[in-house]
């Protein structure tokens, strides 16, 4: 089981995601758990509803999964990366990469077959670590952050966004 992170293994702005893990679950079967969820609820949308946006210049649900995915790319990367050394990567700004591609001309299960599969594609490498690996770290946007906390910002940034869908747009 991967240990919840001390507040010094990642950036403050982390917090939100690492608190959205719920304390004493095993934060990989919450990742798989959230794969069946987040999947089907996605899947299960008509294209009508993946393009709603709850206020003007809000994402649509369809960009609110692409960028998921884009940010769990990310941090799966850099804990491939810092697993293997301590280095230093530059940060990513999640409206540049949202507005640097075309979401919404996409249809919405073709993004959801898209989360599952990077979804699978994590699970392979976060269940890879050992011990020794997942308290490795290296340096992301300027932040320390150590590959188990980056695990539980995965799992939690799913979560926090899950949890907005909820409030915001399926009211």
């Amino acid at each position: 089981m991967i240990n919840r992170p001390n507040s010094d293994e990642y950036a403050p702005y982390a917090v939100v995601y690492v608190n959205a893990v719920p304390n004493g679950a095993d934060v990989l079967q919450v990742l798989v758990n959230n794969q069946a969820a987040t999947y089907n609820l996605f899947h299960n949308m008509t294209e009508e509803q993946a393009m709603h946006a709850y206020a003007d210049g809000k994402w649509t649900l369809k960009e609110v999964l692409g960028h998921i995915i884009d940010t769990e790319r990310v941090f799966s990367f850099r804990a491939f990366v810092f697993s293997r050394e301590d280095i230093s990567l530059p940060g990513f700004d999640q409206e540049t990469y949202v507005n640097s591609t075309d979401f919404n001309s996409r249809s919405i299960k073709s993004l959801a077959d898209e989360f599952k599969a990077v979804r699978e594609a994590t699970l392979y490498l976060y269940r890879s670590f050992n011990e020794e690996q997942l308290g490795r770290s290296g340096v992301a946007s300027g932040a320390l952050v150590k590959v188990g906390a980056l695990v539980y910002l995965t799992a939690g940034h799913e979560i926090y966004h899950l949890n907005i869908i909820k409030e915001k747009y399926l009211k």
